[in-house]
């Protein structure tokens, strides 16, 4: 005990130099959400803006989605390409202006390849404009309860204002799956035709975690390695969102051990996330969060779900994470790729561990479409 008081108020002191900014940004985080009950069962740095690069692409399939529910679109439908989405940087579909492109190619090209391009085209294409169609992405999200977030564009390219925190975006994932089950299947497709060539997805841990069968990937250099999921397991789905891993291998890992842990209702060390986000085990942050973690090894006990009281360990709400490496030889292109631009100061990431007493489901505020 007495340790881990001292290991707090250094927590404190630390978070209080002004040379740290432990408040905004905090540079990764992670959130799993039993998605029967809404019940948030693991959450670190939940509630921090932070960038979510191409997981903005789920607002975009969202509204989408909802054209295509009431009859606006179809999905054989085609659309035009503007030059101002056949100019957006990849990744993309390389699509050219002038030509056309249908519905169904644009959600799987956003889906699969996390298309740019094809984020763009949709935009327009119910928008107007992708302006007006970002204004029409933050009236959404305030119907979701994504009261953090705001969205500059339809694709999650470099924006400083396009932000949103991982607990606003796992409402939005739990949506897509509420609102519009007749298009769930789409976030499993791994790969698609797309005039001649195969198109193959981003995310690579759907095709080896057992019960995964969507959402979304991301990346920018800003954001760092991004992914939402859900997995279903004996009928019971599960939603898991992790933001700023320093690798694909790393964010995939530690994915893969919230799942895991999430369906045994045993919680996981927030060391974890931190180590995914690239602080150095070893590091004064990585004794700080070991110290003050109710927690300290993956093999130590754990409470079940079911059993957990109010108090200590739900104070402990940040301490909740998944396992994490480096990415190895067989690390994506991607990952390969990967500029070592995460090392951030290892003191920001212990915002993380501000405690609250009482953890809140996710509710998604429902929404009725008046046409159907």
């Amino acid at each position: 005990m007495l340790d881990r008081l001292r290991a707090m108020l250094l927590l404190g002191l630390l978070c209080g130099l002004g040379g740290f900014a432990c408040a905004a940004h905090a540079g990764y985080a992670a959130i799993v959400v039993d998605g029967s009950n809404g019940q948030i069962l693991e959450q670190v740095n939940a509630d921090h803006r932070d960038y979510p690069a191409s997981l903005t692409k789920m607002m975009t399939l969202y509204l989408t989605f909802q054209e295509l529910k009431s009859g606006k679109l179809q999905l054989d439908q085609s659309m035009a390409v503007s030059a101002w989405a056949a100019g957006k940087s990849p990744t993309k579909l390389g699509l050219r202006a002038g030509q056309t492109i249908s519905v169904q190619d644009c959600v799987l090209g956003m889906i699969t390849k996390s298309a740019n391009d094809a984020a763009t085209v949709m935009a327009e294409g119910i928008g107007g404009s992708e302006d007006h169609f970002a204004e029409m992405m933050n009236a959404q999200a305030a119907l979701l309860g994504m009261s953090d977030t705001h969205f500059a564009n339809a694709s999650g390219l470099p924006d400083p204002n396009n932000t949103s925190t991982a607990h606003d975006l796992v409402k939005l994932a739990m949506a897509l799956y509420r609102d519009f089950p007749q298009y769930a299947h789409f976030f499993a497709t791994q790969e698609f035709v797309f005039r001649g060539h195969i198109v193959r997805g981003h995310n690579h841990l759907m095709y080896r975690y057992a019960g995964m069968d969507g959402l979304k990937t991301g990346f920018t250099d800003a954001s760092g390695f991004n992914l939402a999921s859900t997995a279903v397991r004996d009928g019971h789905r599960l939603f898991a969102v992790v933001l700023g891993s320093r690798t694909a291998g790393g964010r995939d890992k530690l994915m893969a051990r919230l799942l895991d842990d999430g369906f045994k209702g045993e919680q996981t060390p927030p060391i974890l996330v931190a180590e995914a986000g690239g602080v150095r085990p070893g590091s004064r942050a990585a004794r700080i969060l070991e110290a003050i973690s109710p927690i300290q090894t993956a093999e130590a006990d754990t409470v079940p779900v079911s059993e957990r009281r109010p108090g200590p360990v739900r104070k402990a709400r940040h301490g909740k994470s998944v396992a994490v490496a480096s990415c190895g030889s067989r690390g994506s292109a991607a990952c390969r790729r990967a500029p070592v631009h995460r090392a951030r100061r290892a003191a920001t990431r212990l915002a993380a561990h501000h405690p609250r007493t009482k953890k809140q489901p996710v509710v998604v505020a429902s929404r009725r479409d008046s046409d159907g």
